[in-house]
């Protein structure tokens, strides 16, 4: 559980960073934020799947271009779903998903697969060994 709240505070710091960077994405207070992350998360767990299976043949004829649509389209979902998050266009759209999934990706460094975030440290081989 700490691993999916760890995980869903790193995806509103990213959906903060996109109302910062793009003008087309607003939201209403804070908590608009931490819940757009929670139903993300939760949209990507369930869709998501789905509508990667049903587009597969357009995926590899694009050589995986179109998952940024499918990532685009979940955020329009959830934008949908939830009133104090608003998304103008599309191209703002895929422009989140974007900086969604690099903040993300930055962050799944520092965080395992446990949902901890790890220490890494490094030693130094004596010569002599």
């Amino acid at each position: 559980m700490t691993g999916f709240l760890l995980r869903a505070a790193v995806v509103a710091f990213g959906l903060w960073l996109a109302t910062q960077l793009f003008d087309g994405i607003t939201y209403d207070t804070p908590i608009t934020l931490v819940a757009a992350a929670l139903l993300l998360g939760l949209v990507n767990a369930v869709v998501r799947p789905l509508l990667l299976i049903v587009t597969l043949p357009i995926t590899v004829l694009t050589l995986g271009l179109f998952i940024l649509v499918v990532n685009a389209a979940m955020l329009g979902l959830v934008a949908l779903i939830l009133d104090g998050l608003h998304i103008a266009s599309f191209w703002t759209a895929v422009g989140t998903s974007l900086i969604v999934s690099l903040t993300s990706w930055v962050a799944s460094g520092a965080i395992g697969n446990s949902g901890r975030i790890e220490v890494y440290s490094s030693r130094r081989r004596n010569r002599n060994d």
